[in-house]
Formats: C-alpha cells, structure tokens, sequence
C-alpha cells in the first residue's frame, strides 16, 4: 500500500527544503589495544578486529545517530523492542550491540533476565542496569558462550560486517536453548517512491545505488527479506516470521505516525549518508574523498527536498529453535 502524501507540505519551489517551511533538522575498563581506532576522512573507525571488519565510525557523531536510529525504530515498530513472541526470558544476548541502547531498553523491559550485549567496539556506557552488561567480541567468528546458553538472541544492522551468514546462523543456533528465539533487523538499503517524484538521477537513488554496488563488491550484499528468511531456515530455525515497516524520508506522509517517523529521518539524514557512504565508497569503490563526500552531500540534500516523497524499508525477521534438536 502506498503512503498518502500530507497536501499540506506540497512544495511548489523546485529545490524548497524541510529548513524553509519551519522543521528544525539541527541536530569499561580495556587494553589500551581494543581503543587503538583509525582516523581517516576526519572520522574515527574500529580497526582492533581489523579495518575490514565493519565500515561504519564508531566516533560520538556515529553513536549519537545509533541512538536516534533506535528512537526512529521504535516509533516504526510501535515500540516494540522485539518481534519473537517472548515469554519471561533469563538470558538475552545481543550482538553487534552498538552504543547498547537497545540491550539497555531491554535489560529494563525485562528485569528478570540477564542482557549481555557484544561489540567490536568498547562504546557503551558504564552505568546501566544491573542485568545487563557488556563484552568486546566478534561475532562473526567462533563463540565462547556454551551450547542453548540463551533464550534470545538479537541482531541489528550487522550486515554490513558479516560475510559468513552460515556460520553466524549456525552459531545462534548452536547458543539458542530449544524453544527460544532468534531475531534480525535490516535495512534493506533501497530507495522507493510511489507517486513518481523520484528520479532515475535523483541524488540519493544515486547514493543508494553506489552503496549497493559497494556492499556487494565486498561480498557483504544488502539484506532482502528473502535472504533472511532462508538464512535462518538453512539453520534449521522453525516458524520463521518475516515483517517490514516504512521509514519515510521526511514529514510528507499524512498519517500523522508515519510523519512523525518522517521527521526523525530527516534529522538522521544529518549524518547517515557519510557514516555509510564514505569508507565505502573510498576502500571498496576506490573513489576519491571529494567525489566520495560530493554524493553523500547530494543525497543529503535529496532527503531535505519536500518535492521527493522517499521511503526505505526496515526488515524484522525471527524464527525459534525446534524444542527436540536430536532429530528424534
């Protein structure tokens, strides 16, 4: 179903943005090893695990956009934390938690589970709730936790660092107790438009595409629903149940939600382009920083214009572990 356009914020200037017409878009303790970064492009990025790792900084600006992307997400969701149907779980783990503001909102919602929470990065705050706590780890690698060590296991925007999905499935499997659940979260990393106001050359389709295009040159190709539904099926997850939402690009829509949602986009749009766009445009597609900066400027620019009524999707997709993994 297409989302209907407010008629109140029609523009009529070609180039009339969101600024103009009155929406302000202002916006533990470690080795000292596990903080060495690389700076580059006047971000700072994980580079203990390796450079190659996960492209995205891990500075405050970056951390800063984590958290306003969990507030947008659960608006999207209703404020839902989770899909899987969970029922008083005990322990929760989280990988590639990121700032662990989704670990935190859930050690809260569930007091009386332990939340762990992982990450390449030591990023996350010191003072949380008793029941959750963090680790440094690569979950695209073997695991130390033990065999059916939780009863959730959670993934979010982590694509982008895993080229080994059978091994990352198999390893959420191997950890899930019987009967518990597993959960992904994507951002399908396209651009859509129904009402034609996009076009071919519209600079954040231009972006979309160049991000694509990178993501599958390094072997990390954007998420579809499809393709996370089968990964968990491979793994031999049942009941897998797919969902999606809409996350428009401004407050154009006219249910008052969605514009709503529309709006914290448009203040995400302050930083995500640069945070996706630049290392990979500059490592993968090897273009220089200027030209690299030039079209995360444009679709930037693309996402202030009340002429363009953009959307992207956002994927949740979870499956439970069968209760007899004998096979008897």
């Amino acid at each position: 179903m297409s989302i209907e356009v407010d008629p109140t914020v029609l523009a009529q200037p070609e180039h009339e943005d969101y600024d103009s017409s009155g929406y302000d878009t202002s916006t533990a303790s470690l080795t000292s090893s596990i903080h060495t970064y690389l700076f580059e492009n006047g971000r700072r990025y994980h580079s203990y695990y390796g450079t190659d790792k996960y492209l995205l900084p891990t500075d405050e600006t970056e951390q800063d956009r984590l958290d306003l992307h969990h507030e947008i997400m659960r608006l999207a969701w209703s404020n839902k934390l989770h899909g899987a149907p969970l029922s008083e779980p005990h322990r929760i783990l989280d990988i590639g938690t990121g700032t662990g503001i989704w670990a935190i909102d859930m050690a809260d919602a569930y007091p009386m589970a332990e939340v762990i929470g992982t990450d390449l990065s030591p990023i996350q705050p010191s003072w949380v709730p008793a029941n959750c706590r963090f680790q440094v780890d690569d979950a695209t690698i073997d695991w130390t936790f033990q065999d059916n060590s939780f009863d959730f296991i959670h993934g979010r925007n982590i694509s982008q660092g895993v080229s080994d999905w059978d091994h990352l499935t198999s390893e959420m499997m191997r950890c899930t107790v019987p009967g518990g659940y597993v959960e992904l979260n994507e951002n399908a990393i396209t651009v859509q438009c129904d009402d034609g106001s996009m076009k071919p050359d519209n600079p954040m389709k231009v972006y979309v595409d160049n991000l694509r295009a990178s993501l599958v040159k390094s072997g990390r190709p954007p998420m579809d629903i499809d393709f996370m539904k089968n990964a968990l099926e491979k793994a031999g997850f049942e009941d897998v149940q797919a969902l999606q939402v809409k996350e428009p690009v401004g407050p154009w829509p006219k249910d008052p939600r969605l514009k709503r949602v529309g709006a914290m986009v448009l203040l995400h749009t302050d930083t995500i382009f640069e945070s996706y766009g630049m290392a990979a445009f500059t490592r993968i597609l090897n273009m220089e920083p200027e030209a690299a900066k030039a079209i995360c400027d444009g679709a930037r620019l693309s996402a202030r214009n009340k002429n363009y009524h953009m959307y992207s999707f956002y994927y949740r997709v979870y499956g439970r572990k069968p209760e007899d993994t004998t096979g008897n």
